[in-house]
């Protein structure tokens, strides 16, 4: 618990970092801050207790290993085996919470997430940014872009807004001004743009569309109502169970393996908290969080060949977890193996045959 509030509070830090800069500059009401910085940390739960349990085992038993008490265990008929007992036990509650948290909270904190930034996108306050500064306009794929901006007027001159169009081109919009019109509580916020070029680009090359306007005013949807499109994140378990998509089966198997990461980690951390007598307990720290590190990135790397279509749902994920379970049965069979090598070892099968 202590290691997991160290981790929760860094981690709320890093998060209220970003979104009091974008209160700040105006892209986020400072009233919502606080609301997606707990969010944020629900969230990222499932990986912070995964961690928070695999580094206090390493560091509670390395105590025990660094005083010799490991060694008195042992030598009262108290293996490694046996230890592993508790230690699954405690990684099984750990991982059914970790479970929930992944396939019930998450989807639900994202959709939050979503909605907020999407309200606090109708509020933009244009005249708290900065020109010459580009600005993602919270969780959508809009970037902004302003020469200048004229602060008595409310409004941007010489704007660049690139985004997605609902048929995944590239929308690039330029204009010589730009301004946010207020609107009326339940109506959807428009953004107006006057004299200016508009292009919708085909990431294939085939299809690109180009427009000039004197008048163009763009509908932000999404931005105010309930409704925030598609979100994978933020779609139900189930319905991404269902799913054919590279995307959606990507954000599926991260979601499942978030209890299995749990156990993996917890019973891992057995053998790597060996540690050789009257040395510190954070001897092996290093080497278990450089381990830690390696497991993550490997699953971050797969669902990233899953998700662009490289890896399909077999393997998918599950070939990630095989590395740290190979790795595992290793390290506790090592002193088995290295026992029956000694001499004391051989003496001791002669005696029994």
């Amino acid at each position: 618990m202590l290691i997991c509030s160290v981790l929760i509070v860094i981690f709320a830090a890093y998060s209220s970092a970003i979104y009091l800069a974008d209160a700040a500059q105006g892209l986020l009401p400072l009233s919502t801050v606080g609301q997606l910085i707990l969010l944020k940390t629900l969230i990222t739960l499932d990986v912070l207790l995964p961690t928070s349990l695999y580094l206090a085992v390493v560091v509670g038993l390395g105590r025990l290993y660094s005083d010799t008490e490991m060694a008195a265990l042992n030598a009262s008929g108290i293996s490694e085996l046996r230890i592993l007992r508790p230690v699954l036990q405690l990684s099984a509650l750990t991982a059914i919470i970790v479970g929930l948290l992944a396939i019930q909270v998450r989807p639900w904190a994202y959709q939050t997430v979503y909605q907020l930034q999407a309200q606090a996108l109708a509020k933009l306050d244009i005249s708290r940014l900065e020109p010459g500064r580009f600005y993602e306009l919270g969780q959508t794929d809009e970037v902004l872009f302003a020469e200048s901006i004229d602060r008595n007027q409310n409004r941007l001159d010489g704007v660049l807004l690139r985004g997605i169009a609902g048929d995944d081109r590239v929308r690039v919009i330029h204009a010589r001004e730009s301004y946010l019109p207020p609107t009326q509580p339940g109506q959807e916020p428009t953004m107006v743009f006057k004299d200016g070029y508009g292009y919708a680009l085909d990431r294939q090359g085939h299809r690109d569309l180009s427009l000039k306007f004197k008048t163009l005013i763009l509908h932000l949807s999404g931005t105010y109502s309930t409704d925030i499109g598609y979100k994978r994140k933020a779609e139900q378990t189930m319905q991404l169970s269902l799913s054919a998509q590279p995307g959606d089966i990507a954000e599926f198997q991260w979601r499942l393996s978030a209890p299995i990461v749990a156990v993996i980690l917890g019973l891992l951390a057995v053998p790597l908290s060996r540690t050789p007598p009257r040395q510190g307990r954070f001897t092996k720290l290093f080497t278990a969080i450089l381990l830690f590190a390696a497991y993550y990135n490997l699953l971050s790397l797969a669902k990233s060949w899953i998700d662009q279509g490289r890896v399909g749902a077999i393997p998918g994920l599950w070939w990630v977890h095989l590395l740290p379970l190979a790795l595992l049965v290793g390290l506790i069979i090592q002193p088995m193996l290295a026992f029956r090598t000694t001499p004391w070892g051989k003496r001791k099968d002669r005696c029994g045959s």
